[in-house]
């Protein structure tokens, strides 16, 4: 996955009180030079503005929650997360093959396109970077998604568009990404800083989820969910304490500097997760707040943690053992409920023969 760029989407509506960007305060906090700077992060007023305008609508949901309803005139290709990515080691699909994919339903980065998913989820900024990384620079994220759409009481469509398909010869930029190599040198440069994204048990290497666990010598750990108004939104919703997810709306960008206070803006920024979703999140943050230089490390934690010879901080190693031990105990119970199930069947009583 890669990540860099620019676009132009700029909102200016005044008098609309939805208008008001998810970031809030931050074009007035931008030094003047960056005043004008295309404005990655949007609400529902900016989106209406943005489909009068004639952009792409870019619904990265599953097929089957688009099916259920999307704002009209969005194109889906499924959840991008999986659909753009190779599921063997979660780095995008061919060139080529992304190319057919994007241009079936007219995904054309040169176009502005606005990105969106549900509330909160770091796969619109995955939508995002991956636009920015096939140079596109007129992309923008509707981190409110179809949550915020559907609570302003906006119309949705069953229907998929009919979208003019076209052809797309595609190229990378290589400003947006950096490779496993990259990180490795960059360890000895003072003026890289780096941002692991993931949760705090990962970092310590307590959840591991490559061949080793831990992270990288020097690496600051900010979740991505600490962007959210309440992170602990996720884990509410599950125990039913709240209803809706607008605690997963980002916090206002004063509160968002203090998160990242520890962070120079004007240094290079490499951010990382296990597999670079997750990280396309905060980069996006990142960026919007004015960071000059940020980049998605491509293969984030799994690439990294598979390269035995990397250095890491808080080293642990995948128990296979454990591991084996478990789908083994797994394995017997599906067997036992295998046999179960055959024997209730066998006590069941066969059916009576139709009368004539």
């Amino acid at each position: 996955m890669r990540h860099t760029v620019r676009r132009t989407l700029l909102v200016m509506m005044l008098g609309l009180s939805a208008g008001a960007l998810p970031l809030t305060g931050l074009a007035e906090a931008r030094p003047a030079a960056q005043a004008t700077a295309s404005v990655r992060i949007i609400d529902t007023a900016a989106v209406q503005a943005a489909i009068a305008r004639g952009a792409l609508l870019w619904d990265v949901r599953s097929a089957e929650d688009y099916r259920k309803g999307h704002i009209p005139g969005a194109v889906n290709i499924g959840d991008i997360s999986r659909t753009l990515r190779r599921e063997v080691d979660e780095d995008f699909i061919p060139l080529e093959q992304m190319a057919r994919l994007l241009g079936s339903v007219g995904l054309d980065p040169a176009r502005e396109i606005v990105i969106y998913g549900d509330k909160g989820s770091a796969v619109p900024y995955f939508g995002l970077y991956t636009i920015e990384y096939l140079n596109g620079r007129r992309a923008s994220v509707y981190h409110g998604g179809i949550d915020d759409w559907k609570a302003a009481g906006l119309a949705l469509s069953t229907q998929p568009p009919q979208p003019t398909p076209v052809n797309l010869n595609l190229s990378v930029n290589p400003q947006v990404a950096v490779s496993t190599d990259y990180v490795l040198a960059a360890l000895k440069r003072p003026d890289v800083q780096i941002v692991d994204v993931r949760t705090l048990p990962e970092f310590k290497g307590e959840d591991v989820r490559a061949l080793r666990g831990g992270h990288i010598p020097g690496a600051l750990n900010i979740p991505y969910e600490q962007n959210w108004v309440d992170p602990d939104t996720p884990s509410k919703l599950t125990r039913r304490q709240v209803n809706s997810k607008d605690g997963m709306a980002l916090k206002p960008a004063g509160k968002l500097r203090e998160l990242y206070a520890r962070l120079d803006p004007n240094k290079e920024t490499i951010v990382y997760c296990q597999s670079g979703v997750r990280a396309a999140q905060t980069a996006g943050v990142l960026k919007e707040l004015g960071f000059t230089n940020v980049k998605v490390y491509d293969g984030s934690w799994l690439a990294y943690g598979n390269t035995l010879d990397a250095p890491a901080e808080n080293l642990s190693f995948f128990n296979v053992g454990a591991m084996q031990a478990r789908m083994t105990a797994l394995q017997r119970r599906l067997e036992t409920l295998e046999r179960a199930l055959a024997e209730v069947q066998a006590r069941a009583p066969a059916p009576s023969a139709a009368q004539p």
